[in-house]
């Protein structure tokens, strides 16, 4: 009887969404289940890291990687994985991107961790640290190490595919799954390394049904503030900061379906080479107005530029850090959360 290929699933720098969109596929599930053999899934699974390091290199068929670079034993894990991985997926938002995880690239690492164990909503009235090692009566105990910045899988290690999404939609990963299965079995073909796969190949505003018109835009404002939204109506031509004209589609336009707007989950889209400098050049080609001085007021009206323009792409932005982060030092929080 021939051996199942090996499947492994690793969660890094980020929410666990991405597992739970794997399960979302429901009874897609158990095709994984049929034709690979699950090697390594810590959140589904009991798998030790001394377990893939015994495997040989290049054993594992695919690996779907979910989460940034944050901390050492992140690194550690993505050389690791590269190694005994043929196939490894840059799987959702944070893996391809950096996502939420990487907005903290705009602070140093003692603000991060002052915020964390300083402010109103934490007490630790002990003023308690996370330390890197501790000696306890049973051993030494550790913790990996925050790195300065946090980074996209693929700034790290070689990366065969990429499949943005946070998460990535279910029925775009059940069809994933169809493809690796298919090319098990003989039936088809791989895409191109470096492929950008599970997602479509144009915008959001493609797939939104809503209608477009002359965009002429006067204000942007908050959601919350436009009441009631026009059902009908681009969510950006009623003066809702949408980020649809630079986000790849593949999640059928759900957000603005639903009546909210396009936040840029899916990442940039085809030849997209800055993100946010895509997205404010879109923004400021639909004002109305003529005259330096009122078009940059219109575009103050935008109340989070950095969470409007990069909010899941700043580390794989040209931007990347915020000066004091880049300048951090990899063991600068070690005690007492003082560099």
């Amino acid at each position: 009887m021939t051996a199942k290929p090996k499947f492994a699933m690793y969660w890094a720098a980020s929410c666990g969404g991405c597992e739970i969109a794997v399960l979302n596929t429901h009874e897609k599930i158990l095709d994984v289940d049929a034709n690979f053999e699950v090697v390594f899934w810590p959140v589904a699974m009991d798998a030790k890291y001394k377990d893939v390091e015994a495997m040989e290199d290049g054993s594992i068929l695919l690996t779907l990687w979910n989460g940034g670079i944050r901390n050492n034993e992140n690194a550690e894990m993505a050389h690791l994985l590269r190694r005994k991985s043929q196939i490894l997926v840059a799987f959702g938002s944070c893996a391809c991107e950096g996502c939420i995880p990487g907005l903290a690239n705009l602070s140093p690492l003692n603000e991060i961790f002052e915020t964390a164990y300083h402010t109103v909503s934490t007490e630790n009235p002990q003023n308690i640290h996370p330390q890197v090692s501790y000696p306890a009566p049973e051993g030494t105990l550790t913790l990996p190490t925050m790195n300065p910045v946090l980074k996209t899988l693929a700034q790290v290690v070689d990366v065969d595919y990429f499949m943005p999404g946070c998460p990535p939609e279910s029925h775009q990963i059940a069809a994933v799954i169809d493809l690796v299965i298919q090319v098990v079995q003989g039936k088809a073909e791989l895409p191109p390394k470096g492929s950008v796969i599970g997602c479509g190949d144009s915008t959001v505003c493609d797939e939104c049904p809503r209608t477009r018109n002359v965009k002429a835009i006067t204000a942007f404002k908050r959601i919350q503030d436009v009441a009631p939204l026009d059902p009908e109506l681009c969510v950006l031509e009623q003066g809702v900061p949408c980020n649809g004209p630079a986000t790849r589609s593949g999640c059928n336009a759900r957000c603005p379906r639903a009546g909210a707007q396009c936040i840029g989950c899916y990442g940039p889209a085809d030849d997209v080479i800055d993100y946010g400098a895509r997205l404010i050049t879109a923004f400021a080609s639909v004002v109305d107005a003529r005259e330096p001085a009122e078009i940059e007021a219109i575009l103050d009206g935008i109340p989070d530029p950095t969470g409007q323009f990069y909010r899941f792409n700043l580390a794989d932005s040209l931007l990347r850090a915020g000066k004091g982060a880049a300048m951090s030092r990899p063991n600068a929080i070690t005690s007492g959360g003082k560099p």
